[in-house]
């Protein structure tokens, strides 16, 4: 399998076609109620596209997924790409308004959905799309030794839309192409084989989010076994890890704090780990350190956007040193640090981030102006980079070190303040667990910076904390005020919602 996963393209539908006739009776996915072999889950692949088409799907058309992560929503996913369709997997947190804007903006004609997002949305939700229950999709499929027919879609061709986790109006559907995630995820899969690793994964992000193909599309590539969990929970996660024998697995820096903060965790066998991967959240160096000190097997860290743009990487067992860091640029990714004026800035100055990879998004759906504005093109080569969002610096030995997001970054009294600074500052104090900061209007500064934390157990004093931080930061970067909370705002993948820590402020 390898050659065909060290080609410069290939699709997911013929090297899965592959395995299962390479291992028909290797246990391929599970969750919670079922377990299929790698024959049965590209029998159900074949049958799922064939319905598809029957049923009116177009080549390059949409097919929308809402639903807590299974083996029937993974199925419908891979189904979708194989008929040549698009996989649109939708946000469940998201709210009827946005799901119904989500659904319009894929052009799907296909729903489906489980029992539980139904009940909730109710008999008229979406009743110009076609409504497949997902617990029914066996008995909606097409008959026994059905087979889709023959597809090749060029590179360019989208693979999937992510939607992205906007909290107003409705979110943007990131496009991505065959190419895109062939490079992404036939290298990954291929070097597990090189390694000679057993490959059985676990995945418990949401499958409508980008965190989650780490774990799910790599697995598939490399023909190994992907365990689904619906939804996260410290003590299954824990027994799922132990009692398959799980090697690579994919979580968010809320859940290895969780994992980390579970008083039974050192209660299970967690020595078939190989590779842990992080994503999508600031992951602190303490908690990469306890991390790496209680979890066995290599910790690397990504730090990237569904977007695209440049993709760096931390193997930080290998570099305990720069665990502050989100790593080098990954080989095929390059990296540029400007300024406001979009001028290179000196070396080991913070600027904004720019980004080029092989693995770059399409563009926003049905969005050319959003797309745009997303790029930054270099006026001497013609090239168009992806704007990162965020402010970092890259040392000496080329690790980049985040500074704080650019929309987050916080001028007072004509002083830029980066929150990541304060809040390494209140995470230094005895009993915070958990630290954020903000920019608030200020009539005198015309911003200013306000904290929250959130205390281990619940306990702290608030006012002892502004007081002890305030005395070792700079005048210009003070915190105004602090306030206590019992839980920080998080999107569904653990991403810190400051849109609602500025909300709390605005209502009080």
């Amino acid at each position: 399998m390898l050659d065909k996963l060290g080609a410069e393209y290939g699709t997911f539908a013929d090297v899965l076609a592959a395995w299962a006739d390479a291992q028909p009776e290797a246990l391929a996915m599970r969750d919670d109620s079922q377990e299929i072999t790698w024959a049965q889950l590209n029998e159900r692949i074949e049958r799922l596209a064939a319905k598809l088409i029957e049923t009116g799907l177009k080549p390059q058309q949409s097919v929308a997924i809402l639903g807590t992560s299974c083996v029937n929503y993974a199925l419908v996913f891979l189904a979708a790409v194989r008929a040549g369709g698009v996989a649109a997997p939708l946000t469940t947190s998201a709210s009827p308004d946005q799901l119904k804007g989500m659904a319009k903006d894929s052009g799907a004609q296909h729903l489906f959905i489980d029992a539980a997002k139904s009940a909730e949305l109710g008999n008229g939700f979406l009743l110009d799309l076609d409504h497949i229950a997902l617990e029914q999709i066996d008995a909606w499929m097409a008959p026994e030794g059905a087979k889709a027919p023959n597809v090749t879609p060029d590179p360019k061709d989208p693979f999937n839309i992510i939607y992205s986790s906007g909290t107003t109006g409705t979110p943007k559907g990131i496009v991505h192409s065959h190419q895109m995630r062939w490079r992404q995820f036939a290298a990954t899969a291929a070097s597990y084989l090189s390694a000679g690793m057993e490959v059985r994964s676990l995945a418990s992000t949401p499958l409508y989010s980008n965190t989650t193909m780490v774990s799910f599309l790599a697995t598939m590539l490399a023909g190994g076994t992907l365990t689904i969990m619906g939804k996260f929970d410290c003590a299954l996660w824990l027994d799922l890890a132990q009692s398959h024998r799980i090697t690579v697995t994919m979580l968010v820096p809320v859940q290895y704090q969780r994992l980390m903060d579970f008083d039974r965790f050192d209660d299970f066998d967690l020595s078939s780990l190989g590779i842990k991967y992080c994503t999508s959240a600031p992951f602190s160096a303490e908690l990469k350190r306890e991390v790496l000190a209680r979890m066995p097997g290599g910790l690397i860290e990504i730090y990237s956007m569904t977007e695209g743009g440049v993709v760096c990487l931390l193997a930080a067992h290998e570099f305990p040193d720069k665990l502050h860091t989100v790593g080098r640029p990954a080989p095929g990714s390059e990296l540029k640090v400007l300024d406001d004026d979009d001028k290179p800035v000196p070396a080991g100055e913070a600027g904004n981030l720019i980004g080029l990879s092989q693995t770059m998004m399409s563009g926003y759906q049905n969005q050319p102006g959003k797309t745009r504005e997303g790029y930054w093109t270099d006026p001497e080569t013609g090239i168009t980079w992806q704007r990162m969002g965020d402010i970092g610096r890259v040392d000496a030995e080329g690790f980049v070190e985040l500074v704080g997001r650019s929309k987050d970054m916080i001028i007072s009294g004509g002083f830029n303040i980066y929150p990541i600074d304060l809040e390494n500052e209140l995470l230094k104090e005895a009993g915070v667990a958990e630290a954020a900061v903000i920019g608030v209007p200020s009539r005198q500064w015309g911003e200013t910076p306000v904290g929250f934390v959130r205390f281990e157990n619940g306990e702290g004093d608030a006012d002892a904390v502004l007081a002890a931080v305030n005395a070792r930061l700079g005048k210009t970067q003070r915190l105004s005020a602090l306030h206590a909370i019992d839980e920080m705002p998080r999107s569904h993948i653990g991403k810190l919602l400051k849109t609602e820590l500025r909300a709390l402020v605005e209502a009080q």
